[in-house]
């Protein structure tokens, strides 16, 4: 062979050494954008649990806006796990747990402050009765 054929003959292998690289690269680039999202099933039990933690704390009736918003974030999750979207269903999850937890807290805020305002009218009416017995 002679050198201008060499040349040639180098050239075209390093192309295809360096298009078979390329390819390479775009597969695996590919197939990590491909690897799929494991579904979120331990956040969607966590975040039902509190939504029913809030429910039974009273958020109903004490919490009813974010109560609401958590059980709409918690079906929209359970569509987005339906559907495969297992990222949406996470974040959804997650909302919906923090919205739970909110009207629990909520709630039970408000139960105890209820609590406490019966307390002290309690006392007023023992005092009440006390100064009148004494009079």
């Amino acid at each position: 062979m002679d050198k201008k054929m060499m040349k040639n003959f180098y050239c075209i292998k390093s192309r295809q050494t360096m298009r078979t690289m390329g390819v390479a690269a775009i597969s695996a680039i590919v197939m990590a954008g491909c690897a799929s999202i494991p579904a979120p099933t331990e956040q969607m039990a966590v975040s039902r649990t509190a939504v029913s933690n809030a429910l039974s704390a009273g958020s109903n009736e004490f919490a009813p806006l974010p109560l609401k918003s958590a059980m709409e974030k918690m079906e929209a999750a359970e569509r987005a796990m339906m559907d495969r979207n297992y990222e949406l269903a996470r974040q959804l999850a997650e909302q919906a747990q923090l919205d739970a937890k909110l009207a629990g807290t909520m709630a039970r805020s408000t139960k105890a402050q209820k609590a406490a305002d019966a307390l002290q009218e309690g006392s007023r009416v023992l005092r009440q009765e006390i100064d009148r017995q004494a009079q």
